[in-house]
């Protein structure tokens, strides 16, 4: 098939996947930060943790409706570009998709139009319940696509026929993938992480502009509490799980992204460096010896497989790509621990609401988390190739055999142009939100 189709299929996907994971990620996350808020109102008797739920609860429902629409034609690209995909792994991801809109998406709808405008027929607990179920719901449509996800990296529970179709023998085997336990962690952990910084920067915002002081102090210190609590967690126990296991199932992903070209023992861990396709070397390194391995496989002189293992058919088509964007997020990740313990020190010392400096640097890191979870997932789905399916089907072998390349530069000319006026609105109906703010909100309301 023409390289062009197969690289203009790959960018289509990537360009509507990356726009719609800007929202589900920060609902995802919300949704646990609004149960948080209205289980400490529910206990305190607190009214102020309620307005804090109440208002971010409708920033919530924004996210939701754009990651809504975003996702849907997502479904409808698994048919038009990549409909050899769909054909022959339908029988296996066809399952988990359909039960990710049938019980995870409807609960999150019901229980979010009882959460948005029902709060005063259901009551205290009725409502922390609703909040609950919505969480539960967000949770689990997370659970379910990562299990779709999961098995195009580490395919399980199928069988497979004589025409190449593959079908599910273990619903049970598909959904306890272990790929999935560390995946899971690890992006779920990832939204909280997205969610807190927000509620973080928004408070910093209130307090730097001094209005709505009481939320402000009420979203920064909660914002940073489990910041703290979950960037800590993203490195080790989740990140470093997540590594360990693409070492040992993918190892030419690992090689690629740690820029690792040689099989070696006592491998160092590459802080930086820039991948020489040419020589298969890395230039300019800065390393801790020995650390990879260390860390790997708890031995100093373990041994850690090279690019050079493997058949360069085998290869990332992007290894420089991935290796930049693993270390991306991997200092970014750094960069998240330093920023919310110093924050939490600071909030200890009852320092943090008066240190204008350091509400500048919560307020503008907001975005930093959307980077690295996008970095994460090129790294993730870049590394994975020239597969499809981890060693099943090929990338090549999934696209559509009858749409042409002008077709698919088309509508993602299209989709580009729609969704940067779908960006705007968002940012509009978001940021004037957040301009009016909770205690306003309230009042309208």
């Amino acid at each position: 098939m023409d390289t062009t189709i197969i690289l203009l299929d790959r960018a289509h996907f990537a360009f509507n996947i990356i726009f719609h994971y800007l929202f589900p990620q920060l609902t995802m996350g919300l949704a646990a930060l609004i149960l948080l808020f209205k289980s400490i109102a529910l206990w305190k008797h607190d009214e102020a943790y309620n307005r804090a739920a109440r208002f971010w609860i409708r920033i919530f429902a924004i996210n939701f409706v754009f990651g809504v629409v975003t996702g849907i034609p997502m479904e409808f690209l698994f048919g038009t570009n990549w409909a050899e995909f769909s054909r022959k792994t339908g029988g296996v991801i066809g399952s988990l998709l359909a039960m990710e809109g049938l019980f995870a998406f409807l609960m999150e709808s019901a229980f979010l139009g009882l959460l948005l405008f029902a709060e005063q027929r259901l009551g205290p607990r009725g409502h922390w319940f609703a909040a609950f179920m919505v969480c539960f719901g967000t949770w689990l449509s997370g659970f379910f696509i990562l299990a779709t996800n999961a098995w195009m990296q580490h395919p399980v529970a199928y069988t497979v026929s004589s025409d190449g179709v593959y079908s599910l023998n273990s619903l049970w085997g598909l959904l306890t993938n272990p790929w999935l336990f560390w995946q899971y962690l690890h992006n779920m952990n990832a939204t909280l992480i997205t969610a807190s910084f927000v509620v973080t920067a928004v408070g910093a915002y209130y307090l730097l502009a001094g209005k709505h002081l009481e939320s402000a102090r009420l979203f920064v210190r909660n914002g940073v509490t489990v910041a703290a609590i979950a960037t800590i967690l993203q490195i080790f126990p989740f990140g470093h799980g997540e590594a360990r296991q693409v070492f040992l199932h993918q190892p030419v992903k690992a090689a690629a992204m740690e820029g690792i070209f040689q099989t070696q023992k006592g491998a160092p861990l590459i802080i930086l460096g820039q991948p020489n396709m040419h020589t298969e070397t890395l230039d300019n390194p800065l390393v801790i010896p020995y650390m990879d391995s260390l860390m790997m496989t708890g031995k100093l002189d373990g041994e850690l497989q090279g690019l050079d293992d493997f058949p360069k058919e085998d290869w990332p088509d992007a290894v420089p790509l991935v290796f930049y964007s693993f270390h991306a997020m991997v200092i970014l990740g750094m960069l998240f621990v330093s920023i919310m313990l110093l924050s939490a020190w600071l909030l200890w010392r009852k320092q943090l609401f008066e240190s204008r400096w350091m509400l500048w640097v919560l307020m503008l890191s907001a975005p930093l988390p959307y980077f690295a979870t996008i970095a994460g997932w090129m790294t993730t789905e870049i590394g994975r190739q020239p597969w499809l399916v981890y060693g099943l089907m090929r990338t090549v072998e999934g696209a559509s055999p009858h749409v042409s390349s002008g077709n698919v530069l088309f509508t993602l000319l299209g989709f580009v142009l729609l969704y940067m006026l779908m960006g705007l609105l968002f940012l509009m109906l978001v940021l004037r939100l957040i301009n009016i703010g909770p205690a306003t909100i309230e009042n309208n309301s």
